[in-house]
């Protein structure tokens, strides 16, 4: 004679639980070690190097750097310090601290010396980053050729008190009209270079900052900067 146990029955919502349970210690078990973070080894230059720049003004791209770990992943939350290595210039900040996509940063800006290096680094790192900056005098004036289709150079610099010449070499009608700046200047060559009387005009710049114009009679394609700095 046989023994009969009774069968057992599962509700369909204690069923769906149990399943779900056991689903997350599934992915527990194995993504577990993989979600934690590692500690980084390593700092890889990402942008800033090699910059030539002008005496006590801050460079124009940021340094930067990506802390990765020995997988070659980006690590966030990594304080890193900055310094001067070489020259009389300074960063800032000094410390800064890695985004989601492993990315720290800070500012340089040249001192008087022609050569500038800038380390980053955190506790442990064997061999910090390395920048290298070359700095010179800011130019006093600069020449601009207004050709037939476009401005010749496009971006200048000159320091504060620096002078700017625009000079036409084409035969087509041109001006130029500041669009953004500091201080505004007035419009250049709108009547005299139209007609052909005057061929140049010079301007100086004092106020520090980047200024954008460009020939109205030509967009877009006759566009330009003049950037002052210290």
């Amino acid at each position: 004679m046989r023994t009969r146990f009774p069968a057992l029955f599962f509700h369909p919502m204690t069923t769906q639980r149990v399943i779900t349970l056991l689903a997350g210690v599934a992915a527990w078990a194995c993504n577990g070690d993989t979600t934690q973070p590692r500690p980084p080894s390593d700092l890889v230059v990402s942008g800033g190097d090699a910059q030539s720049w002008y005496f006590d003004n801050p460079l124009p791209v940021p340094l930067s750097v990506i802390a990765v770990d020995p997988g070659g992943e980006p690590v966030a939350g990594v304080v890193v310090t900055w310094s001067v290595a070489q020259g009389d210039g300074a960063v800032s900040p000094a410390q800064s601290t890695t985004n989601a996509n492993g990315v720290a940063s800070t500012i340089d800006s040249i001192g008087s010396s022609t050569l500038q290096r800038v380390s980053a680094s955190f506790p442990g790192l064997a061999n910090a980053a390395t920048f290298t900056e070359v700095g010179s005098a800011p130019p006093t004036t600069a020449a601009v050729d207004v050709r037939d289709d476009n401005f010749n150079l496009q971006n200048v610099v000159v320091q504060t008190s620096g002078t700017v010449t625009w000079t036409r070499s084409g035969v087509n009608h041109h001006n130029v009209t500041f669009g953004s700046g500091p201080a505004i200047p007035a419009k250049i060559f709108e009547a005299d270079l139209e007609t052909g009387t005057v061929a140049s005009r010079t301007r100086t710049f004092t106020a520090l900052g980047t200024y954008s114009y460009s020939c109205t009679n030509h967009p877009p394609n006759m566009k330009g900067t003049v950037t002052v700095v210290h």
